[in-house]
């Protein structure tokens, strides 16, 4: 990846919406005409442009590794790099997968403007991390193993109840300095409750929402309610100007006949659930399938 200053950065990222801004998908007055994974959307108010389909680094993540770092970096190359190849321009990566040194590499020699990094920062001491109670830090860190200037979204990852905001005030100051000095464009959590998801979805200081949702919802299928209680909440989120990224999408792992796949998908777009989705896909042949049963999604 070209290494690019802050200010290469946000000078060719500026040059560069006019073209983005042609690409099919974009909202319109009527909302959008398709839900392909390669589309360029908008996440909420940050202006930050990704493609609607996320390339999901963290399958069974866990220590910094995950299924994809585990399969080898021959294999993540040939995963990433087929995404890529297909039109998918959002990373979607976090310190608990170690996926950043791989995700630079597939990146090395391609413009820095053309794809959006996602990370996710680990706010708890665990055995494989102590952090710093802070942000500054962390994100130094990230830069370096991403080679990169700027982190396009940071969230504080995997909040388990609704006291996250308050009991991480320091990262998410911190992380509100990053973001004044351009050192990071947005902010926001990964929820994997629903007290936490409800308190971000009218939270001010949070421009991203990483949330669990598919069209069956619920415990069973890695979500954090009913699927009416999920959709309600993110409903009033994208209302207040977050931007809801949805994850889970196939109940990680568990909805796996292309009937629920399908069923799955139209529901959360045709019901305007989410900006855009991340999907753990581990093999080349599992992006060719996401990215065929999104184009069949159309507006309703």
């Amino acid at each position: 990846m070209r290494h690019f200053s802050r200010r290469d950065f946000i000078r060719t990222s500026f040059a560069g919406a006019g073209l983005l801004a042609t690409a099919p998908g974009l909202l319109g007055a009527e909302g959008p005409a398709t839900f392909r994974g390669t589309d360029i959307v908008t996440l909420g108010k940050t202006g930050i442009q990704v493609s609607r389909l996320a390339q999901g680094t963290g399958y069974n993540g866990y220590n910094r590794s995950s299924a994809q770092t585990r399969a080898g970096k021959e294999a993540f190359d040939r995963l990433v790099g087929h995404s890529i190849d297909q039109g998918i321009r959002f990373m979607d990566m976090a310190d608990l997968y170690g996926s950043h040194p791989f995700v630079k590499d597939v990146l090395r020699g391609k413009k820095r403007n053309q794809f959006a990094l996602l990370t996710k920062l680990w706010p708890r001491k665990e055995k494989w991390v102590t952090p710093s109670g802070g942000a500054k830090e962390e994100i130094d860190r990230f830069r370096k193993e991403l080679d990169t200037d700027v982190i396009d979204v940071c969230l504080i990852h995997c909040m388990t109840d609704d006291k996250w905001a308050t009991q991480y005030e320091r990262i998410r100051d911190e992380l509100s300095e990053l973001k004044q000095r351009q050192v990071v464009r947005a902010v926001g959590v990964s929820c994997h409750d629903f007290g936490a998801l409800k308190l971000a979805a009218g939270h001010p200081w949070v421009d991203v929402i990483f949330a669990r949702v598919n069209h069956k919802c619920g415990k069973e299928y890695a979500c954090d309610a009913s699927v009416e209680e999920v959709s309600a909440v993110l409903k009033t989120a994208r209302q207040n100007g977050k931007a809801v990224v949805g994850m889970k999408i196939f109940g990680a792992g568990k909805l796996v006949k292309p009937q629920e796949k399908d069923a799955s998908l139209n529901y959360i777009f045709k019901n305007g659930l989410v900006d855009a989705i991340t999907v753990g896909m581990c093999q080349p042949e599992e992006v060719d399938d996401t990215l065929q049963r999104m184009a069949k999604v159309q507006r309703a």
